[in-house]
């Protein structure tokens, strides 16, 4: 599978942000609240067109595409900075992320329960969840680091809201890059021991190869 963080051609006029994030005249595409634009210069910018908003306060030139990258360094700013590098996005975020789900209202962060992690601060748009991760588990996307496909959709089978579980199951699946195949998704829930809700997650993945048996 290739890396997601990586350059992919877009069409013109609208650009990738890539690994490398590119330098302008104002030192680069995406923009923080608080960096070189304060909140209420950035959202006047959005009126004007020049930039739309990712999430949070982070904004990007309106000549530029949304990437996974570009979507993972602006939920990360969410994350008080010194927590950044002992959690990883997840759940719905990371469906998000891999552009398989609408923008979250909170920021789903997930780590592993065998490490010590503080809590997060109050008033921080973010809810953590202290659940086992593996070793491959976890991959970086823009340097940031976020759940893979598979384990994604295994936490949305299992924890998704009901509404949205077997939408974003259906598009992982269908996203050729994420390499994902919901029988994969099923055959490693089944073997997964101990998952409290682990039949209605398995008739939620059901559901979603439904339409589509011949690529699922």
């Amino acid at each position: 599978m290739p890396p997601l963080d990586s350059t992919a051609s877009g069409a013109p006029p609208e650009r990738v942000l890539g690994p490398g994030q590119p330098v302008t005249s104002t030192g680069g595409a995406l923009f923080h609240a608080g960096e070189i634009f304060t909140s209420a210069e950035l959202q006047a910018m959005r009126l004007d067109g020049l930039v739309h908003l990712v999430i949070g306060d982070s904004y990007l030139r309106s000549d530029f595409r949304e990437d996974p990258a570009t979507r993972s360094r602006s939920a990360v700013r969410s994350v008080p900075a010194p927590m950044r590098a002992r959690v990883a996005l997840g759940r719905s975020t990371a469906a998000w992320i891999y552009g398989c789900a609408p923008p979250p209202a909170l920021i789903s962060l997930v780590t592993d329960h065998r490490r010590r992690t503080t809590a997060l601060p109050p008033f921080t748009p973010a809810v953590m969840h202290q659940v086992a991760l593996g070793p491959f588990d976890v991959n970086l996307i823009g340097g940031v680091s976020v759940t893979t496909p598979l384990r994604t959709a295994l936490d949305i089978a299992v924890h998704g809201e009901e509404r949205d579980a077997v939408p974003i199951l259906r598009a992982i699946s269908g996203t050729a890059a994420l390499d994902c195949p919901l029988r994969l998704v099923e055959a490693a829930l089944v073997n997964a021991p101990r998952v409290p809700g682990k039949a209605r997650a398995l008739a939620r993945l059901r559901a979603a190869r439904r339409p589509q048996d011949a690529r699922a």
